[in-house]
């Protein structure tokens, strides 16, 4: 199945309930291709591409996997989920909350697990110059896209990809 762009899944969803309103004039935007966090992993594009094989533009570019289209969206054994991309531990399973919307959704993540990041999208209601924006999750050692936080039936939950995780059992 081909990866969703996350607007598309943010805006046409059900599980997003709502979103913060600011002047466009008001974002400190970064110019593109610029990230100034120096990760601790670092791979060349080839290297990340031969890692993640299809998953590689959910991870590396952002995109939204196709819901239910992951092995452990489901899971509830006890243990953890790791990020795919350097196998830092992002999740425990007594975080993990079981909605059947088709992602993974925790109430939080392991400490000094994850950066944060403003994602815009697309101009809100009639006025262009209220922006939708979004809060986008990354791991903090590689950089890899997790997914998102989101207001999800009440409460601020983490949206995550599964094709972002490896999920280890508990011994």
């Amino acid at each position: 199945m081909p990866a969703l762009h996350r607007r598309d899944f943010l805006r046409g969803s059900t599980v997003f309930g709502g979103a913060l309103a600011l002047p466009a004039a008001g974002r400190a935007d970064v110019p593109a291709g610029r990230d100034p966090f120096d990760y601790e992993v670092i791979r060349t594009e080839a290297d990340w591409r031969a890692l993640l094989g299809e998953d590689y533009a959910i991870l590396r570019e952002g995109r939204t996997e196709e819901p239910m289209s992951s092995d452990i969206w489901a899971e509830s054994r006890k243990g953890r989920y790791d990020c795919r991309g350097c196998e830092l531990t992002q999740y425990h399973w007594g975080t993990k909350v079981n909605l059947p919307k088709g992602w993974l959704f925790f109430v939080a993540s392991e400490p000094n697990a994850q950066l944060m990041s403003q994602d815009s999208g697309a101009p809100m209601g009639d006025d262009p110059n209220i922006m939708n924006i979004e809060i986008e999750v990354h791991c903090r050692r590689c950089g890899s896209h997790m997914g998102h936080i989101l207001l999800v039936e009440g409460q601020v939950l983490h949206c995550i990809n599964g094709a972002s995780l490896t999920f280890l059992p508990a011994a």
